[in-house]
């Protein structure tokens, strides 16, 4: 019998004195390497509740030990004084800081978007504590025409009154692409997106965010992580595309097949940038994949 899942928030420091924050789900004494859950550019730990109790109750191999980051100015992250602070190195040393604090020595991560890239960068800066990776729309190759499309909303949405102007207006930024939710979907897309307190509405990342991609000149070649990318050749990698994305392009995925001896990738249907891993069957490809890296 399965022990009841414990949930816990964490809250840890970041290098430089910044409170961090994390969901840990699951004991440490269970087996199997731990997951760790790296959210996308304003996403948060809450992202990944529903595959992480699946994770931890044992949907791969056996029940193991889940954790999910919120990064500095998200979720319940402490926000940044300074915004230049938003930056992937800074992110990672955080991400380092983080493991150490938990004492998770290697892990299987499962990165969204951003996280993607985190997953990328630790193969280079710390490549031992990687024990398979799961990238969630994200490859060494980011489409300009994606980019722009997030950069003209990150910090930039308008401010819901009600849970149901939440949900009518994810639809209207997201409902183009995400083509299969169902309205309870809907409401954990909104329910994700902004938090609510005493009747007030906000989103759940520092708009500040926004300054992170003004300079970004997409008119021209997007500098791409194809070195970083090929340092988890070592390991077990599974690359999740939304059937709509226009982040993550099937002739990237392709590729990564090539240069990768042990890729495998699989496209969520009906769901774009970047699939919300709320599905059962998506769920099961992680739990099925993580199952044969531990066989």
């Amino acid at each position: 019998m399965i022990e009841e899942l414990a949930i816990e928030s964490r809250f840890l420091s970041a290098p430089d004195g910044l409170k961090l924050h994390a969901r840990d789900y699951g004991s440490s004494r269970w087996t199997g390497a731990p997951v760790l859950c790296l959210p996308g550019l304003s996403r948060t730990a809450a992202d990944f509740d529903v595959i992480a109790r699946a994770l931890a109750q044992g949907a791969a191999t056996r029940p193991r030990r889940v954790v999910a980051l919120d990064y500095r100015g998200r979720g319940l992250s402490d926000r940044d004084p300074d915004w230049k602070n938003y930056d992937l190195r800074v992110e990672n040393a955080d991400i380092l800081a983080c493991m150490d604090a938990l004492s998770i020595e290697h892990a299987i991560f499962l990165g969204t978007s951003r996280g993607g890239l985190h997953t990328m960068m630790t193969a280079a800066t710390r490549p031992g504590v990687i024990k398979a990776a799961i990238l969630n729309d994200i490859g060494p190759v980011i489409e300009a025409q994606g980019l722009a499309r997030i950069r003209g909303y990150i910090g930039k949405l308008a401010t819901p009154h009600s849970w149901s102007d939440a949900v009518d207006l994810v639809k209207r930024v997201m409902g183009g692409q995400f083509t299969s939710l169902s309205e309870d979907d809907w409401l954990t897309y909104a329910q994700l997106t902004f938090e609510e307190a005493n009747g007030k509405f906000a989103p759940r990342y520092d708009a500040r965010l926004m300054k992170t991609l003004e300079s970004l000149d997409l008119e021209a070649p997007l500098p791409n992580a194809w070195p970083q990318f090929e340092g988890l050749g070592n390991v077990p990698t599974l690359c999740l595309r939304g059937e709509n994305s226009d982040l993550l392009s099937p002739v990237t995925v392709a590729e990564m097949g090539k240069r990768h001896p042990r890729f495998e990738a699989h496209t969520v249907a009906g769901q774009a940038h970047a699939p919300l891993l709320l599905d059962e069957p998506t769920i099961k490809v992680i739990a099925d994949f993580i199952t044969r890296c531990e066989s």
